[in-house]
């Protein structure tokens, strides 16, 4: 690593209409992780009336209402073109709910209207006739390490995933991307879809550093992260995995 490597370049897309359960608290979580290593990092939030950069190392979409995320599908479709391009690269993507389903090939609502996709997962979701809810425990395998990652899944949406795409893991509880294969979430490369909320990342520290491992090499600064003081953090992943636990 360079003694002063630049900062991570994060893309925020749609911050103010996809943010349902606190998903923009993923992004602090990600400055403070990488403050706290004495790393930075800057963000680049990206609106309705906004073109999406091609040189973030990182972009995030969360989750949102229904209307919301009609809205972003249509406006997301017109301009995904440079996004498409840095994933295609190695720049990371994390999706999240609505996000995660705009990333694959599109969404199918119960009346059959259909929110086109751009692709980055090879994923395709139909809703179904009830929601899915509840906590989640899962075993995510990234990088030849597995982790025990907890959050909380609320979607009508049944995703079923292609030969393009992996489970980001397999559930212990809850439901995941449809309720009946075990899967949750998706990875391609460095792209990654999940319906975990809460928001994922503060309960999550491991997953949260692969992340940011990802986006520096993308960054041209490939480092081993320092260690961190997760107590609370593994308390937080305690609690949220013993609630699933009661819950089933």
């Amino acid at each position: 690593m360079s003694p002063n490597p630049p900062p991570v370049r994060v893309g925020h897309l749609y911050p103010e209409r996809m943010n349902i359960y606190a998903d923009r608290g993923n992004i602090a979580v990600l400055r403070r992780r990488l403050e706290w290593r004495e790393l930075s990092m800057t963000v680049v939030e990206v609106g309705p009336a906004d073109p999406i950069p091609d040189d973030c190392h990182l972009y995030y979409l969360g989750g949102g209402q229904d209307r919301d995320q009609a809205m972003v599908a249509d406006d997301l479709a017109r301009k995904a073109d440079p996004l498409r391009r840095a994933a295609a690269q190695g720049a990371v993507v994390l999706g999240v709910c609505g996000g995660y389903q705009l990333l694959g090939h599109g969404y199918t609502s119960t009346d059959g209207r259909r929110l086109a996709g751009i692709g980055l997962l090879d994923a395709d979701t139909t809703a179904g006739d009830s929601r899915l809810i509840g906590d989640v425990v899962m075993e995510a395998t990234l990088d030849g390490r597995t982790d025990t990652v907890v959050g909380y899944e609320n979607h009508a949406g049944r995703t079923h995933l292609g030969a393009g795409c992996t489970p980001l893991g397999r559930v212990r509880r809850g439901h995941g991307n449809n309720g009946s294969d075990g899967g949750e979430g998706a990875v391609a490369g460095r792209v990654l879809g999940t319906y975990l909320h809460g928001p994922l990342l503060p309960k999550n520290p491991g997953l949260a550093d692969t992340l940011l491992a990802w986006a520096l090499a993308y960054a041209g600064s490939p480092v081993e992260l320092t260690p961190l003081d997760d107590h609370l953090e593994r308390a937080a992943h305690a609690v949220a995995a013993t609630r699933a636990g009661r819950r089933r």
